[in-house]
């Protein structure tokens, strides 16, 4: 039984994946779930927090977000039995890789999948829901009727956050980053209030945004991560479709809440004050914050389950791109740590 890991550098700096072939797994024990998996997603590896967290090894584990069924269940297991299929996101510190036919997990780690709900759109869609669910609810507090901005709407994460937004009530502007994105954007229903095109990089975000709340600015940013500097010191990665953060702090209303994924973010004294004079707060959007705390597990259970309540209910339609088997899940790993590509790659056992 093969399984993808990854392996670092000793610069840390470059990736290798690899299969690595797996010895059989021990009897399922205590909470733990043996789960045969049917269908994996493929997401960007954060080796700066593998490092921070002194998570040191040879070989890393590769794919985290799986659905699939119940083989086996330990003594101690309540919410599972054989046959039941569930959908859920791996610890960091697992041991076993999601890309790989049979994996062991924690039950608080799973919920059951709908019915209705396909394996690749289940695997494919569950870490963006909890994302934007985080970001929304927990960090934001969207209600109905509130104004947001959510950058990059046309990524796979961005489409999920739309249309959570829009079931919520509220309105929404979106940001475009080549003309392919823009039809994309334009074809939601309900529709998006307003679709800005910065691919030319000639239109000012912050503008458009103030013309369509009639100068009274977002309620709420959800950004795909922001400028520092201008655009003669920004390094030449971060493409210059990126808002400043001049522009978020402008474009926010009063009590206005910017959700950012800029994890470096540097605010100067009077950036500081601009917020403070609108009582504007600012969250950061930490892929893994979940995770790092199991202080409110339930929580975070419930809004797994939310998550795929929605998807059955046909509330969110994730963008997928066509299932690949395990034997290419290397090349496509590679593909996704570089961030190429818009939808979301699942592989399907």
């Amino acid at each position: 039984m093969k399984g993808l890991y990854f392996q670092q550098s000793s610069t840390d700096e470059e990736i290798t994946f690899v299969f690595q072939e797996r010895e059989n797994l021990p009897v399922t024990e205590d909470n733990f779930v043996k789960l045969q998996v049917k269908a994996c997603a493929l997401s960007q590896i954060n080796t700066k927090l593998l490092a921070e967290m002194k998570m040191k090894k040879d070989l890393f584990p590769v794919g985290r977000e799986i659905a699939g069924i119940v083989l086996d269940v330990g003594s101690k297991v309540s919410f599972f039995q054989p046959d039941d299929e569930v959908v859920g996101i791996l610890p960091l510190d697992s041991e076993d890789p999601g890309l790989c036919d049979v994996v062991r997990v924690h039950e608080h780690y799973l919920v059951h999948k709908p019915e209705k709900v396909t394996w690749t759109e289940a695997a494919g869609s569950i870490r963006d829901g909890v994302r934007a669910y985080t970001a929304l609810h927990c960090l934001s507090h969207l209600s109905p009727g509130k104004s947001v901005l959510i950058m990059d709407g046309a990524s796979a994460f961005g489409t999920i956050a739309i249309q959570l937004a829009h079931h919520r009530g509220a309105k929404v502007i979106s940001t475009a980053c080549s003309l392919e994105d823009k039809q994309c954007l334009e074809r939601f229903r309900p529709p998006i209030a307003r679709v800005i095109d910065v691919s030319n990089g000639k239109v000012h975000v912050a503008e458009s945004c103030l013309e369509e709340t009639g100068g009274l600015g977002v309620d709420i940013v959800l950004d795909a991560g922001v400028r520092l500097y201008s655009k003669d010191d920004e390094p030449a990665v971060k493409l210059q479709l990126l808002p400043h953060k001049h522009d978020i702090i402008t474009l926010l209303g009063v009590g206005g809440h910017w959700v950012t994924t800029e994890e470096n973010l540097q605010l100067d004294p009077p950036d500081s004050r601009c917020l403070f004079l609108k009582g504007a707060t600012l969250a950061f959007l930490n892929d893994e914050v979940w995770n790092l705390s199991n202080v409110q597990q339930g929580k975070y259970l419930c809004i797994l389950k939310d998550v795929m309540e929605k998807l059955s209910t046909g509330v969110f339609r994730p963008q997928l791109d066509e299932p690949i088997p395990l034997y290419e899940a290397k090349v496509s790993m590679e593909a996704v740590q570089k961030n190429q590509g818009r939808k979301k790659q699942v592989v399907q056992f």
